[in-house]
């Protein structure tokens, strides 16, 4: 009678640890739980600078959804200035990805991007382009008045018009080019404009050239003491995706991302 009662006792206590490890499972693990399912069944928009379009939907978001395929990236691209205003005005992206530091700090400081989250990701450069078969003797940022019609990013919401702006300032030539100068509401628009020759110079980034060296090509780099061109990404506070949303920006550190910045022309300058 012992043995059997002992048995019995035994069991009681089996079953009773059972049930005390679901119900441990059930409310310490159950986050976790729904962390795996949120980053197995979820969609996020990235805002991402203009710039960015080639590497980010060539090379990037494919090796991204290759490594979480629960994960759909979807990207809107326009000038950093016009995804902050459209941020500001409640769009509902989960990262932001600027060509400018001034465009996350105005978020950051607004409480619209998390702070914490921003890593400053990426370095690019200006550089003056022309088309691909101009006879025009521009060797220097100051030569950009040699041209009879200028493409330049809107200095109001591009970051790259800014660059240029302040740039040309420093050179005492802005006025005088913007008098010749259409304004883009992107940095490929105004590379459009020299690879199609309605321009006949233009400011860009370094690689934006590099993506159309049968069309344009570079006559000059901006000069020494030219404001570094950096790219932060960051998380959209009001995000409901924040797991898979922080997967991404952490994959845009790794390797992969960083290899990929790299062949595009971009210098991977994250933790440096």
């Amino acid at each position: 009678m012992k043995t059997m009662k002992t048995m019995k006792t035994m069991k009681i206590r089996f079953f009773a640890l059972a049930a005390l490890i679901l119900s441990l499972l059930a409310t310490s693990g159950g986050c976790g739980i729904a962390e795996i399912t949120e980053t197995q069944r979820t969609t996020i928009l990235i805002a991402a600078a203009a710039s960015l379009e080639n590497v980010l939907k060539g090379e990037i978001i494919p090796a991204f959804q290759n490594e979480y395929p629960g994960i759909t990236v979807e990207a809107t691209y326009a000038s950093s200035g016009n995804l902050q205003t459209q941020i500001e005005e409640g769009l509902e992206a989960d990262i932001f990805f600027s060509a400018a530091t001034k465009q996350m700090n105005a978020l950051s400081d607004k409480g619209l991007v998390d702070k914490d989250s921003v890593v400053n990701l990426l370095e690019n450069a200006l550089v003056l382009i022309v088309p691909i078969d101009s006879l025009l003797e521009i060797s220097s940022f100051s030569d950009i008045i040699k041209a009879d019609t200028i493409s330049l990013g809107d200095p109001a919401s591009v970051p790259a018009g800014q660059y240029a702006q302040a740039v040309l300032e420093d050179l005492g030539v802005y006025g005088e080019a913007l008098a010749k100068a259409s304004l883009a509401s992107n940095v490929t628009e105004a590379l459009n404009a020299v690879a199609e020759a309605s321009a006949d110079a233009g400011i860009v980034y370094a690689t934006d050239a590099a993506s159309m060296p049968d069309k344009v090509k570079v006559a000059a780099d901006a000069p020494a003491g030219a404001e570094k061109v950096i790219y932060p990404v960051g998380i959209v506070s009001a995000s409901q995706n924040r797991n898979s949303a922080q997967l991404f920006v952490d994959f845009l550190q790794d390797k992969t991302a960083s290899d990929a910045f790299a062949a595009r022309g971009f210098k991977p300058i994250a933790g440096q």
